[in-house]
């Protein structure tokens, strides 16, 4: 599974924690590393009708998971893709100030 994200933002720092503490080894390519990563990520942004809703809200869309033909950019459906239990709240180290 290839993971697009970016080290700046907190849900893609918990996935990286997780594919960690897990040992899943799933490939994270950080769209904020170089201009490649992020042409790539937003290839796919702006022609999966997965993103419609982000682009409408003026989202960025990550971390967005990918399998074969299949896209989420929810983390409990790319772990059942993969056989992964759901994230348990024990696994977030990371939470948004409210």
């Amino acid at each position: 599974m290839k993971v697009y994200g970016s080290n700046i933002c907190i849900d893609c720092r918990n996935f990286n924690h997780i594919n960690t503490s897990r040992n899943l080894n799933l490939q994270f390519v950080d769209i904020t590393e170089n201009t490649a990563n992020l042409r790539e990520f937003l290839h796919l942004r702006d022609t999966s009708d997965v993103f419609a809703d982000t682009r409408k809200n003026g989202g960025i869309g990550i971390p967005a998971f990918v399998l074969d033909d299949k896209i989420t950019l929810d983390i409990n459906e790319a772990f059942s893709w993969i056989n992964q239990p759901s994230v348990d709240e024990s696994e977030i180290v990371e939470f948004r100030e409210e």
